[in-house]
């Protein structure tokens, strides 16, 4: 538990250029694999984003901040048609205590049974990052990505 929150209060002290830097090659490392695992550049594709939206709406809202840097990988996944207010709008329908959003952190936990500790590892970190964005990792957000890991 220690070990956790050192680790959120080193990612919420990082700078956007180390912030950015850090997201894009964990994200490069970790696609392929999932790709792997999912049998198709769409199928590890989805899994990513279902990572990257739950940590996204982890705490139930979504600064502009969290849209702005996980933008490119939106786009990636989802094209234009997901701006900033159709993000808000999917993340509010997100909320911490929607069943919509306990039922995917129940797949997602089931997926990590899936993976080796490594990946596990660049996943959590991911989804660390994304919750940090705005500067702060909060109680809602680190109890959601302690559910992943437990």
């Amino acid at each position: 538990m220690k070990e956790f929150n050192m680790l959120c209060k080193e990612v919420e002290n990082l700078n956007v250029i180390e912030y950015g830097a850090i997201l894009a090659a964990k994200s490069a490392k970790v696609l392929p694999v999932l790709n792997e695992i999912g049998g198709s550049k769409i199928d590890g594709a989805a899994i990513f984003a279902q990572f990257i939206l739950g940590a996204i709406a982890a705490d139930g809202r979504l600064s502009e901040e969290e849209y702005l840097i996980v933008y490119p990988l939106l786009h990636t996944f989802f094209g234009d048609e997901l701006d900033y207010r159709a993000c808000k709008a999917a993340v509010r329908f997100l909320r911490p205590e929607s069943r919509e959003l306990k039922k995917a952190l129940d797949d997602m936990v089931d997926l990590f049974g899936l993976f080796d500790e490594e990946l596990k590892d660049d996943l959590i970190f991911i989804c660390l990052l994304i919750c940090a964005v705005d500067g702060k990792v909060s109680l809602k957000e680190k109890n959601w990505i302690k559910k992943l890991i437990a």
